[in-house]
């Protein structure tokens, strides 16, 4: 049995249909207060609730038996952590300190960890890897790397054993089209200029066009959401396999694509022209930010399965049949 925190959000929910498929047992622990009932596979047991609720996580782990636990449970809006740094550091921090608490009380030693390149910082790298110098310049960032230093010295403290797996930008959808990205404010690119184009939003704004790149606006790399569960359940097997992990790992495309690419790309896949606005640069957003994910691949096989296009190509599929998310149909 997995326990899956998070498991009604974007990410989680994948990883719960993918964990399943797999022949997992799952129950998902989630406060909908970003995630949506809707979104959690009938297959697997729901527990609404706090991932800081010490009583609740204590009568998860009694009434099942529990091998492994995925924590995608954080907040992380990068703007609102810096209005707000002691909400992100109270749940994403002092409330994944009571879960790991409560998991070594019942002897559950196998953690993954929903971690973020938002740990680098802005590296100085074409190409990122994970010796990079972790070097957060938001309170959600710098929370998300607290936690994996606290995941390091649980390991050599208590024999915890973890994966850390730092993701860059996730997108796309389930190809059946049933579960999908739906976020509220949404900040993700991909999925705004896929509202716009179904007339739910009158323009998308570019921010910045004279960026040292090749078409003056900023690079990122995209990674589809199912490649991401697909790394999670590699992360899994590998923790359930062997004595002692305690590995960090990028999870990216090994590819950037340009903000000018993603919306001429989601014209192609949808037929329809955008309404693009120029507007200037947000502070701190770097020119470039692309992932290598060698280690992954050398150590798990892994390997994402999805370009831009055929992320874009199953966003839309699901944007079109939830023109209004889940919540509004």
């Amino acid at each position: 049995m997995i326990l899956i925190i998070g498991g009604a959000g974007y990410i989680g929910s994948h990883a719960v249909k993918a964990c399943i498929d797999k022949g997992y047992d799952v129950v998902v622990l989630d406060n909908l207060s970003t995630g949506h009932d809707q979104a959690v596979d009938p297959r697997a047991i729901f527990v609404k609730g706090n991932l800081g609720d010490e009583s609740l996580l204590k009568k998860i782990f009694l009434q099942h038996k529990i091998q492994a636990v995925m924590h995608f449970a954080a907040h992380s809006l990068v703007g609102e952590s810096v209005q707000e740094p002691l909400k992100y550091y109270d749940n994403n921090v002092s409330a994944t300190v009571t879960l790991i608490k409560e998991m070594l009380r019942h002897n559950v030693k196998r953690f993954i960890f929903s971690s973020t390149a938002a740990t680098y910082g802005i590296p100085d790298a074409e190409l990122i890897d994970e010796t990079c110098p972790t070097n957060p310049i938001n309170p959600y960032g710098r929370s998300k790397l607290m936690v994996e230093q606290m995941l390091d010295d649980a390991a050599k403290a208590y024999g915890l054993s973890y994966v850390s797996l730092r993701y860059f930008n996730a997108a796309g959808a389930d190809e059946s089209g049933k579960i999908g990205e739906d976020h509220d404010p949404e900040t993700h690119l991909i999925p705004l200029v896929l509202q716009h184009l179904l007339g739910k939003r009158e323009s998308i704004s570019v921010f910045g066009t004279d960026y040292d790149t090749p078409d003056g606006t900023c690079i990122r790399d995209y990674i589809h959401v199912t490649d991401l569960a697909d790394a999670h359940v590699l992360a899994l097997q590998q923790l359930l396999e062997e004595d002692q992990v305690a590995e960090v790992y990028n999870l990216g495309n090994g590819a950037g694509y340009s903000v000018k690419e993603v919306i001429e790309t989601c014209e192609k896949v949808t037929g329809l022209k955008a309404n693009v606005v120029i507007a200037d640069r947000r502070p701190g957003d770097p020119p470039r930010l692309v992932a290598s994910s060698e280690k992954i691949h050398n150590r798990l096989g892994w390997k994402p399965k999805y370009d831009l296009e055929a992320i874009i190509q199953t966003a839309w599929h699901w944007h079109k049949q939830h023109p209004n998310g889940y919540d509004k149909e």
